[in-house]
């Protein structure tokens, strides 16, 4: 921004954090002037956000938002505003004289510190020097506001409102929600709440760490007896998450059950409701619609919430007809399908019965959905209460490999549209659901297109992971409060940026544990970096182990840092904003084309397209133009192909293979030839590769190895960045991670030995 003045983001950061405090307000929460106090984000011209006022809903007289918290209290409280002073409000706050309003609720100044029984709210610590920690969070579990800094004290007779009610929406009635005897003492409300988790992986041990902090006892039921929330202070015990029985018992003593799967026995929950009277959060029905990703996919259709169109498949029939209309179609499970596990990419028909078979058949509950080639992933993670509201953390942008989660960014790199789009649908879709806690929601961005929701997960997620250090709070104590009906709190960023590089085994056993921990040391001599490792028993390839949180003031620097962790993790994310940059977004507008002259050269020639749009984010176009059969298609492909914005084509043949050099003699782009052995053929493809590199002067087209589509892809990309700094950067670091990649295997070798090593 011009003048030096804040950016966008920060602008957008600035009114939704003023935004859930306004809510708070309403919902009698958080400090009382906040509900009269409408925050507004003026734009310019263009559309960015220019400026962020509070608005006074009585006099509608507007103030600059840069000391938000005392120009709302002044303005009411002082009696500035003449139309606040006519209302029955701002009597009682007169007759009360010396009390000032905290969480919707009174608190009489004279009672010294707010002492144990003022206005039977009981806070803890009242009258004593309560020390704060580094997070600013009272050691005592309590958040404290940020006037309140960092290794600051607050002294005897200081009042809640003037320290801590202006930026803390929860800290007086956090002890006075939770239970139906408001009046019961401290030890009742907090020490003694315990919370059941059914699952004990990661994500209850994290929840387990954030309970801790709050003064919650969790425990967890998993059938792997040091499962990783066993060691960080739960009490864990050992057992299925779908034994009905052993529900029924884990959960007696519990004040909620909620989850980290949501692969379990949902009849038991509803027993565990009915029959014991305990609450189970997200409710056993969002559980039962959630399992099955086809069911969920219906039930968010009902509510008219954006989705990938999806069909059910039961028989081969179904599946013939879900690729009617041209392929790829994504074929996926109904049940227990995640992390990449329960979906197969069908490119071809002779993929069909291969899908199936590897999916456990027809019988095994399938369903086929519409395949979209999306510009960025995206993700939500949205808090639902016990009454319905819900509030969200900032949009990410997530970046998988191997359909496992690799790297996450928040805030997402997109337009201030599509985030607020993203954010939109992802509330809408969790509003329509049943129960409390954290959802994590998937959606994609198609650049040309809107925004669509893919799948929820009644859980936390691993795209929230980033709230651990780089929000207010994080999803997993934002989940606690949100199952044990506690107020919600403040889930903007405290940072510019931060990225989450997550820790996938690479190898199984040692060898695995051996990489992780070369790139834990690497992580420790980071700036910003915060590890945080899982503790699993053992380490498995493609196992997620760990995650790293990358935090920055900017998204420069924190992807800087991401790059000296694993350069192909920033280029993963350089890629999509490579693509986003393209014209008219991805695919629509592709700049490679990729021709062969039969489908049965799509093997071949399907790492060409992969290299170019899943590595590098640059939309390509993939066609069958034959030299021999349709020649009239190939003389209009190659005469309009730059005319239609194609920048470099790919052209794969084999035999005689004369595409390659009858498209170079009709166009003016360069064209790459893959020389291919065709099925039948005796000359091993020498033929093809002499008929493409044996061409007439003038009429130009380089030639790769046989067979090798993926180094014409990489061709392809260092022929358009030549002139796209954006994407010669993504280059440099492809080429370093196969140094990387080198390096480490020469390692291995030299450290165990060429017997153990082939091994």
């Amino acid at each position: 921004m011009a003048g030096g003045g804040p950016s966008g983001e920060a602008l957008t950061r600035e009114y939704e954090k003023l935004r859930h405090l306004h809510v708070a307000g309403r919902e009698g929460v958080g400090a009382w002037f906040w509900r009269h106090m409408s925050p507004i984000l003026i734009k310019n011209d263009g559309g960015a956000p220019k400026e962020v006022k509070l608005q006074c809903e009585f006099c509608k007289k507007r103030f600059s938002a840069r000391n938000p918290s005392r120009t709302a209290k002044d303005h009411l409280k002082s009696g500035a505003c003449s139309e606040f002073q006519k209302t029955e409000e701002f009597a009682e706050m007169r007759r009360k004289g010396s009390a000032a309003s905290v969480g919707g609720r009174m608190v009489r100044r004279e009672d010294p510190g707010m002492g144990d029984k003022a206005d039977g709210l009981g806070i803890p610590g009242a009258g004593k020097r309560l020390r704060v920690d580094s997070m600013g969070h009272g050691l005592a579990g309590f958040a404290m506001a940020p006037p309140c800094p960092p290794g600051a004290e607050m002294a005897p007779g200081h009042t809640m409102q003037d320290d801590l009610a202006a930026e803390c929406q929860y800290a007086a009635t956090l002890l006075s929600i939770g239970r139906e005897d408001n009046g019961a003492t401290h030890e009742d409300l907090v020490h003694n709440r315990v919370v059941g988790v059914l699952g004990g992986g990661q994500l209850g041990r994290m929840l387990a760490l954030a309970a801790a902090r709050l003064g919650v006892r969790i425990r967890t039921l998993d059938p792997i007896e040091n499962a990783p929330s066993s060691s960080v202070g739960a009490e864990h015990i050992v057992g299925s998450y779908q034994d009905r029985e052993k529900i029924m018992e884990f959960a007696q003593g519990c004040d909620v059950v909620t989850v980290e799967i949501e692969h379990i026995n949902t009849e038991a929950l509803e027993d565990v409701r009915s029959e014991l009277g305990i609450n189970v959060h997200p409710s056993p029905e969002t559980l039962r619609i959630v399992q099955d990703k086809f069911t969920q996919k219906q039930h968010l259709m009902e509510h008219n919430i954006p989705v990938t169109q999806c069909v059910e498949i039961n028989t081969p029939d179904d599946l013939q007809n879900a690729c009617a209309n041209g392929y790829p179609v994504m074929l996926k499970a109904r049940r227990l399908a995640y992390d990449g596990r329960g979906s197969y990419l069908i490119s071809s028909a002779e993929q069909l019965d291969e899908a199936v078979e590897t999916l456990g058949g027809y019988s095994s509950g399938l369903y086929a959905e519409q395949w979209v080639s999306a510009t960025k992933e995206l993700a939500v993670t949205v808090t639902r209460t016990r009454e319905g509201h819900v509030l969200s953390f900032p949009v990410v942008e997530t970046i998988h490999k191997e359909d496992v989660c690799f790297v996450t960014e928040a805030p997402a790199n997109v337009p201030h549209e599509v985030a607020t789009e993203a954010r939109t649908i992802a509330e809408r879709a969790v509003a329509c659901l049943d129960g409390a806690g954290v959802f994590g929601v998937e959606l994609f961005w198609v650049e040309s297109g809107p925004v669509i929701l893919n799948e929820i997960a009644p859980r936390p997620h691993n795209a929230g992971h980033y709230t651990m250090d780089a929000c207010q709070t994080s999803q997993f104590e934002q989940h606690l409060r949100a199952v044990l009906g506690w107020p919600l709190s403040d889930p903007s960023m405290t940072y510019g940026c931060c990225v989450m590089y997550n820790i996938v085994g690479e190898d199984d056993g040692e060898e695995g544990l051996k990489r992780a921990q070369a790139l834990l040391a690497r992580a420790r001599g980071l700036r910003g970096a915060h590890v945080h490792w899982y503790g699993k028993e053992d380490v498995a390839k493609k196992l997620k182990i760990g995650h790293i949180n990358i935090v920055a003031g900017t998204r420069e620097e924190a992807r800087e840092q991401l790059g000296a962790l694993d350069p192909m993790a920033a280029h993963s994310l350089q890629a999509t904003d490579v693509r986003q940059q393209m014209p008219n977004g991805h695919p629509s507008q592709a700049v490679v084309g990729i021709i062969m002259g039969s489908d049965s050269d799509l093997p071949t020639m399907a790492p060409a397209a992969e290299v170019l749009e899943d590595h590098f984010g640059v939309p390509c176009e993939v066609k069958i133009v034959s030299a021999h059969r349709t020649p009239e298609r190939m003389v209009e492909y190659a005469k309009t192909a730059h005319i239609r914005g194609i920048k470099v084509i790919i052209a794969g043949a084999g035999g005689a293979a004369h595409l390659p050099g009858m498209v170079a003699a009709m166009t003016p782009l360069p064209v790459i030839g893959v020389p291919m052995t065709p099925e039948g053929a005796h000359l091993d493809g020498l033929d093809a590769l002499m008929s493409i590199a044996q061409m007439a002067d003038g009429v130009p087209v380089a030639t790769v190895a046989i067979g090798n589509a993926t180094n014409a892809g990489l061709l392809a990309i260092r022929i358009l960045a030549a002139n796209d700094n954006a994407l010669l950067q993504s280059m440099m670091h492809y080429q370093e991670n196969m140094k990387k990649s080198v390096t480490d295997k020469a390692i291995r070798l030299e450290e165990h030995g060429w017997k153990s090593y082939k091994k």
